[in-house]
């Protein structure tokens, strides 16, 4: 019986990087596991080259470790490396607020919105994936109309290394309506164009997504 998880193109190494990550970032791939090469390959229904060009992704986003000839296993991170991280990605964001309130188009901002109900969607019918991963694309959206590239590469380079921490941010029902709500102040904020009120709206959130995940890492 083919697998529910099965490549349907084996030729596109970024879908199997793609299904590797939601495992990871599901917890199915434990952090500091060793990832058991033979049974995703033929789980996913992939040859090795794609599932070694995977890996090779996965570990430049800081998810995976790549050790030659010892196998690969998913990147633990510590409760002081989260920590650190969602402290300085609080101050990037802040800022990216700031700054895409002063210099995103009206369309770009209609189109963030949109993203927002059509994550808030999501929510009232509990459907967590989808949620996280459009969750994922507002705070990366927001970072892209700061029109800073440096603040988009250096907010990428982290989110991405935070994606199993942000997804169990929302494992407790009380947590994930908080982060619903944060988020709808950011909305609100961001209709309104205030930039001090929605930078302060991002780094609070950050904050806070800290005190959601501490006792899970």
């Amino acid at each position: 019986m083919a697998s529910s998880i099965a490549i349907t193109n084996r030729s596109l190494h970024d879908q199997v990087a793609s299904r590797v990550r939601d495992l990871i970032i599901e917890g199915r791939l434990e952090p500091g596991s060793r990832i058991d090469e033979a049974h995703l390959i033929e789980e996913l229904g992939v040859s090795r080259t794609p599932f070694r060009e995977a890996l090779r992704t996965l570990a430049a986003e800081g998810l995976v470790i790549v050790r030659p000839s010892k196998g690969s296993i998913v990147r633990k991170l510590t409760p002081e490396d989260v920590f650190s991280m969602l402290e300085v990605l609080g101050h990037l964001e802040k800022l990216a607020g700031e700054l895409a309130c002063e210099r995103a188009s009206d369309e770009e901002v209609t189109g963030l919105i949109a993203l927002h109900n059509r994550m808030m969607d999501c929510y009232r019918t509990r459907d967590r994936m989808p949620y996280y991963k459009m969750n994922q694309e507002f705070h990366s959206r927001l970072a892209e109309l700061s029109k800073n590239e440096t603040l988009l590469e250096m907010q990428a380079n982290i989110q991405a290394r935070l994606k199993r921490i942000r997804y169990i941010g929302n494992q407790k029902p009380d947590s994930w309506a908080g982060a619903v709500a944060d988020h709808e102040e950011m909305v609100r904020a961001l209709e309104d164009r205030d930039g001090q009120r929605l930078g302060t709206a991002m780094a609070t959130h950050l904050k806070r997504t800290w005190d959601r995940v501490k006792d899970s890492i």
